[in-house]
Parts: structure tokens; C-alpha cells; sequence
């Protein structure tokens, strides 16, 4: 690969890691495993940008690449035991005035969004950035009504799930 091609490479990945970042978090427990995710997805880039043709935009190809990695960890990793969660036994020190009721909201959405199919958490991750649903339905490969419909049951999944 030209140096040109690396430069412009890690320029891309540099400029839209948090898109990176974002999956990770979404389908890991804990640090190392969002680090080996992070690790893993850089690579799955690395090796499929030369056939990077720019039809879309690098970050709807880059949301598409990294869901389609953790979706294949992740359905491997469930073959494996299960550990504690990371964050459910790391000490936090809180200072009197600090409000945590945005954080333990965002939390619970957090693992509200984690009990879903690894389709669905795609979509609600998408939607939570503000994509819209072509941008959507062109990441993840499905019509724009389909993901408009599958959004909308979605919706309903965590509503059931947030307010039993």
C-alpha cells in the first residue's frame, strides 16, 4: 500500500475513531475487551480500505465495517463464559453535589440497548447518532422501510424493557 493511501488512511480512522469508540462500548463489558474490539476493527479497516471505493461517505462505510466486526466477536464470544461486568464492581468516588441521575439513565439505556439483537442494537446506535434512516438502511444493508418499521418495534422493546 502507498504511503499516500496509508497517510490518507490514518487521517480518516483519526477524524472518526469515536465512531469506532461508540461500537465498542456498545458491544464490550469492559476496558479490554473494548480494546481488543477497538484493535480488531482498526484492522478489519485497514485491511478492507483499498476497496474503499467512496461511493458513501467514509463513515457510513466505517459504521458498516465496525458493526459488522463486533456483530461477528460478539456472536463468537457468546460460546464463552461469562464475566463480570467491568463497571458494576469499579470503585467510583462521588463528590456530595455531583447529580448522577443523567449517567445512571444513560446507563440503564445502555444496557437496555445491550439486551436487544445484534441487528437491532446496529440500528438504535445509528439512530442515536442521528443518522438518518438512507443512511441507516445503507449501513446495515436493509430497506428504508424495513429499518423505519424494525426502529419503531424497537422503540417498543425498550419501553417494555425500561418501564416493566
Amino acid at each position: 500500500m502507498s504511503k499516500e493511501l496509508e497517510h490518507k488512511f490514518v487521517t480518516e480512522l483519526e477524524n472518526n475513531q469515536n465512531i469506532v469508540h461508540k461500537v465498542c462500548s456498545l458491544y464490550t463489558n469492559d476496558r479490554d475487551s473494548h480494546n481488543d474490539l477497538f484493535q480488531e476493527i482498526t484492522i478489519q479497516l485497514w485491511k478492507a480500505y483499498p476497496k474503499f471505493r467512496g461511493e458513501a461517505k467514509f463513515s457510513t462505510w466505517m459504521y458498516r465495517v465496525a458493526l459488522n466486526t463486533a456483530i461477528t466477536l460478539y456472536r463468537k464470544s457468546k460460546k464463552r463464559v461469562r464475566t463480570q461486568d467491568y463497571d458494576s464492581v469499579i470503585f467510583k468516588i462521588k463528590a456530595d453535589e455531583y447529580d448522577d441521575t443523567q449517567e445512571r439513565q444513560l446507563k440503564l439505556m445502555y444496557d437496555a440497548v445491550k439486551q436487544l439483537g445484534d441487528i437491532d442494537k446496529a440500528l438504535v446506535f445509528l439512530y442515536l447518532e442521528d443518522k438518518d434512516y438512507s443512511e441507516i438502511s445503507e449501513t446495515l444493508g436493509i430497506s428504508e422501510v424495513n429499518a423505519r418499521v424494525k426502529m419503531n418495534r424497537i422503540k417498543n422493546k425498550l419501553r417494555t424493557i425500561l418501564n416493566p
